[in-house]
């Protein structure tokens, strides 16, 4: 499945986690977005290791699930992606 993951996370520390988190499971698209290509079982343990990490009063992050045809369909203006960061990118 292919998947776009939206998230809003209120403190630096959980963000650059979350993000680490999610840059093991797709592709850095924005600042606060990612491509993700999941399978149900990948899926599953992304949202688990997500929830342990995020606080439920403060933060979100948002799932959208795009279908094939749909997925052909994605276009893209202007720089293709963020620069490679190997340092955090939120600070700690």
């Amino acid at each position: 499945m292919f998947v776009i993951i939206a998230y809003d996370i209120s403190n630096d520390r959980r963000r650059t986690r979350i993000h680490k988190t999610l840059k093991s499971y797709g592709t850095w698209t924005q600042f606060s977005l990612f491509e993700c290509r999941l399978t149900e079982q990948d899926y599953i343990r992304l949202r688990q290791r997500l929830a342990k990490l995020l606080d439920p009063e403060t933060d979100a992050v948002r799932f959208y699930f795009v279908c094939a045809s749909c997925e052909k369909k994605v276009e893209l203006l202007g720089k293709p992606l963020p620069p490679a960061l190997d340092e955090p990118m939120f600070g700690e």
